[in-house]
């Protein structure tokens, strides 16, 4: 089992953060705070609240700001899960029933958007200016990536717009919880920028490991079904390289010249021959690429114990298994 002792330094932290999320639905109607107590029993390892504490501890934030900065983050990310949970028609997120499967579409919706303007609020309560701007790009950032995502041509192997894709789905909100972090610490413009930089390539990295998984996982794991993505029309990472290597592949070649496959037969054979390929070594080795920036950026830092634990996450990222 991989490490995760990076968690400790901030385990009281993110129980504070806990208890600040699972409170934004008091004095709400009561099944906003059902939803929401639903929501944050599912699971989720909290790994961007966790880099926005230990980012805020290297440059010593207060505490009140960063609780509240990292209850914001994880707000945001819970809120835009709901959404693209919605979107999909996903029933399971690791391996428990999602909202939609739960409540009407337009409960859902209300509910996610509930929590976007709760984590607005949590955002602005910082009493940073520059955070709160930098947070509500970020979600014009997510928004946008994801209707460029609905309207876009399907089966598009084009790698250009999966970079741009994955870094409106991940790496920005990871970019920003490491830029704001920083801006509510004792540090300055350099040191700033460097952590914004941090924050893009372990962002990058994570959702290329998301997508080798989305290969190689089991569906009880996945809480979905093994190569989702493909099976909506979305190219990611692996199914790049193994089209660019394997394109006389029956199915790869009817993909490229047809613009999706026609039905299950040919879908499982190709989600299979790309599992079972050098393309998950090679978008692995890519991932690496953006953890090595990612761990160049970290080894200028002043060494401390939330430096070494987020060298930890950086390694944590690209080693969970697949």
């Amino acid at each position: 089992m991989i490490q995760t002792t990076f968690y400790t330094p901030v385990q009281d932290d993110l129980a504070e953060v806990d208890i600040i999320m699972r409170r934004q639905a008091n004095d709400y109607h009561p099944d906003l705070q059902k939803a929401l107590d639903i929501i944050l029993s599912s699971g989720g390892k909290r790994i961007r609240a966790a880099i926005t504490l230990l980012v805020g501890k290297m440059f010593d934030s207060e505490k009140d700001e960063i609780h509240l900065l990292a209850s914001a983050i994880e707000m945001l990310h819970t809120a835009t899960l709901v959404h693209d949970d919605l979107i999909d028609g996903s029933l399971l997120r690791r391996g428990n029933p999602t909202l939609n499967a739960q409540w009407s579409p337009g409960a859902t919706v209300l509910t996610g958007d509930f929590l976007f303007a709760r984590a607005a609020r949590l955002a602005a309560d910082t009493n940073s200016v520059r955070v709160m701007k930098i947070f509500a790009e970020t979600l014009g950032i997510i928004v946008n990536g994801e209707i460029s995502q609905l309207f876009s041509r399907r089966c598009m192997a084009d790698r250009e717009n999966y970079e741009k894709r994955i870094y409106s789905k991940t790496a920005s909100l990871f970019e920003t919880t490491c830029r704001s972090a920083a801006i509510l610490g004792k540090t300055n413009e350099p040191q700033i920028e460097a952590m914004r930089k941090f924050g893009y390539n372990i962002g990058m990295a994570f959702q290329i490991v998301d997508d080798i998984l989305d290969f190689r996982g089991e569906q009880l794991t996945l809480g979905k079904p093994v190569g989702s993505d493909l099976r909506q029309g979305l190219i990611t990472l692996p199914a790049i390289y193994y089209l660019e290597k394997y394109s006389r592949d029956p199915n790869a070649e009817y993909l490229l010249s047809e613009g999706c496959l026609e039905n299950e037969k040919q879908t499982v054979e190709l989600i299979q021959a790309i599992s079972q390929s050098d393309a998950i070594q090679l978008s692995h080795k890519e991932a690496l690429s953006y953890t090595d920036k990612a761990l160049m950026i970290l080894n200028d830092q002043p060494s401390s114990e939330a430096q070494e634990c987020l060298e930890e996450i950086t390694h944590y990222i690209v080693d969970r298994e697949f």
